[in-house]
């Protein structure tokens, strides 16, 4: 099997996952939140049995601990969104600590979820980005996604600096996401998105996949302490246990919302004391992709907001007033559209609908940050 990964998910139209078990493809019908389930346990029995790649020895930033070093590693030409040539191996990873996904600028599902994430855990590193930890977005459509395409959608996503996106031949590009185990034969691209990424110090020869769905704290963590070994002191050990709040079982709206959601939207997102919907601190959404959500049940008629939930792209294609005034003030930033039944979008507006009502009795809504919004902005 080509690349050191033995688990990948896969995304596909129609709520099926996709998992590429050390080579062997199982695809299972199920329902978005089962789908995703389902990949997370199987992970979790091949890690618990031992069946995941271990972890090469330190060594130099050539050798990668003698295992994924230059040896390993094609030395492909890319082309960067500012127009520059750059090696992968020499220029890109050789003794650094990266953050790797693959993505094309035309993608209306997962491509926009995982740059999003990648815009949050930015965040949250600071300006570690482009200094000790380098982030890389390699387009799998590299006839149409030129270094402009690239550099304008990196703009209107609001990439920072040390986040690079990242073209070239198809075949340099497809050689790179096999050696990373990101590559599965036979999925069609513009229907079938591998949603995982890679995190790595190839100094060390550490390496590990992860899903955009992850908590973008711990994605941060993983990436700033654990690849490290733990050199720079992790901003979730300043948390208290006494200040954690009390978990209970999600609904089928909450978790849709948390692992969806927030990765662009908040509820009651204007009080930096306090957490929000899904969990997340609502510091992290000063920059958000997408409009706070507080009462959004409220503002919006049902009817509409289920079809926005359901076919956002259908609606913008309408030209629907609200959907092209939303689109145009979020910069162009498309939503996602998440496949949703009926069933998962009534339960996403309930959730929504009972968040605000609960968010709202420990945030006075006068400080929420969307009431101080035109009500284009709004969803």
């Amino acid at each position: 099997m080509t690349g050191f990964g033995v688990m990948r998910t896969v995304w596909r139209p129609g709520n099926k996952v996709v998992a590429d078990v050390a080579g062997v493809i199982v695809r299972v019908k199920a329902s978005t939140r089962q789908a995703f389930r389902f990949a997370g346990v199987v992970a979790l029995v091949f890690a618990l049995c031992g069946l995941l790649p271990a972890t090469a020895k330190s060594g130099s930033g050539r050798s990668g601990g003698d295992r994924w070093g230059a040896n390993y590693f094609p030395n492909v030409p890319l082309l960067t969104h500012e127009g520059e040539t750059v090696h992968f191996f020499d220029d890109l990873i050789e003794g650094k600590v990266v953050v790797i996904n693959f993505i094309y600028t035309s993608c209306t599902d997962a491509c926009p979820l995982g740059t999003a994430r990648f815009k949050t855990v930015q965040q949250i590193l600071g300006d570690r980005v482009g200094h000790d930890v380098f982030m890389y977005s390699i387009s799998i459509d590299p006839e149409r996604d030129t270094p402009e395409r690239l550099a304008e959608y990196a703009k209107r996503h609001r990439a920072g600096p040390g986040w690079t996106f990242l073209t070239g031949k198809e075949s340099d590009i497809v050689l790179v996401r096999k050696k990373l185990g990101l590559y599965i034969e036979g999925l069609v691209e513009e229907r079938d998105h591998n949603m995982s990424f890679v995190i790595g110090n190839q100094r060390t020869g550490q390496w590990m996949k992860r899903s955009p769905m992850d908590n973008p704290y711990f994605l941060a963590d993983q990436i700033g302490t654990w690849l490290t070994n733990w050199k720079t002191p992790s901003e979730l050990s300043k948390n208290d246990y006494a200040n954690a709040p009390l978990l209970q079982a999600p609904s089928m709206g909450e978790n849709l919302f948390r692992t969806r959601c927030t990765i662009c939207h908040t509820i009651g997102a204007g009080n930096l004391q306090h957490t929000i919907g899904g969990g997340e601190i609502a510091e992290m959404d000063r920059h958000r992709a997408g409009p706070d959500l507080m009462h959004v049940t409220e503002k919006r008629d049902r009817a509409w907001l289920a079809r926005w939930l359901a076919n956002p792209e259908q609606m913008l294609a309408e030209k629907d007033a609200i959907a092209m005034e939303l689109y145009s003030e979020w910069g162009e930033v498309l939503m996602p559209n998440l496949r949703l039944n009926e069933v998962e979008v009534n339960a996403l507006i309930e959730y929504l609908d009972a968040e605000s009502r609960r968010v709202q009795q420990i945030v006075p809504v006068a400080s929420t940050a969307d009431d101080h919004v035109p009500e284009h902005h709004r969803h």
